[in-house]
């Protein structure tokens, strides 16, 4: 199937590795000119060029922090000037720590906002001008399942990524009539460094270890498994591409049946 990818100008946010990363790849080798972005600029610079060797495609860095403002408006207007345009916006960061409600304070509270719900705030404000003037313009947020089904320890992570959902689902409908679409994604445990750090939390406090960790989450599964991270990526590119124009204010749990209710 002809995802109708090629030449689309895709800007993925902390895709150096984990989700992001494996997105980005996967919308270069649809053919797709893909902008990768993270904090540590010659990593970045090297990364594209692999991703480019690898997949025959155009990746441009654009480092930058996505908890700065400057940073952020930078390497958006960086990305458009040089391909041209802005055609998707994948929303994508690392998570806060895990922790139970008291073990947090006010600024860890603050940190986590400025993390997970303005980075993505000011990418979509960011990138409308140029998703404006787009024929196929997609926003794609990153969010988690714990959004619909709360995951022990992660409380900072899930009462936030609600924020994005409703933010997500709101501009899906205030935007839908110029044909922008926003669409999220909402994985369980899937083989990434940062589902790796979780794990070996969860195995810390309940006093396991990583890989009893992993049976409980893969037995939570109706797949018996974890996800990986090229299956989170080929849905992520269905989701961004012209494939799926009627698709908008989808909160699609990828999860191999982790999730129980009914909707």
């Amino acid at each position: 199937m002809d995802l109708g990818l090629k030449d689309k100008v895709a800007l993925v946010a902390a895709s150096s590795r984990g989700l992001g990363g494996a997105t980005a790849r996967q919308l270069a080798r649809e053919g797709a000119r893909v902008v990768i972005n993270g904090r540590e600029a010659a990593k970045l610079v090297s990364i594209a060029a692999d991703l480019s060797a690898e997949t025959g495609g155009q990746v441009f860095a654009a480092p930058g922090d996505v908890t700065s403002a400057a940073d952020v408006e930078r390497m958006v207007a960086g990305a458009a000037q040089h391909f041209g345009g802005l055609d998707i916006l994948v929303t994508n960061t690392g998570g806060p720590p895990p922790g139970a409600f008291e073990d947090f304070d006010d600024e860890a509270w603050r940190k986590a906002i400025d993390l997970q719900l303005m980075s993505a705030v000011r990418l979509i404000r960011a990138a409308l001008p140029h998703l404006r003037k787009s024929p196929t313009p997609a926003v794609l947020t990153i969010t988690s399942l714990a959004v619909k089904q709360p995951i022990a320890n992660l409380i900072l992570s899930t009462s936030i990524r609600m924020a994005v959902i409703g933010l997500t689902k709101s501009l899906a409908l205030e935007l839908g009539g110029e044909g922008i679409r926003f669409n999220s994604i909402l994985p369980a445990f899937v083989a990434t460094q940062r589902v790796q750090h979780l794990l070996e939390d969860l195995a810390r406090r309940a006093g396991t270890t990583v890989e009893e960790e992993t049976r409980k989450q893969a037995a939570g599964a109706a797949l018996g498994r974890i996800g990986d991270p090229q299956e989170f990526a080929n849905v992520a590119a269905f989701l961004c591409s012209p494939a799926s124009s009627y698709l908008t204010g989808v909160m699609l749990a990828l999860d191999g049946g982790t999730y129980k209710a009914m909707y």
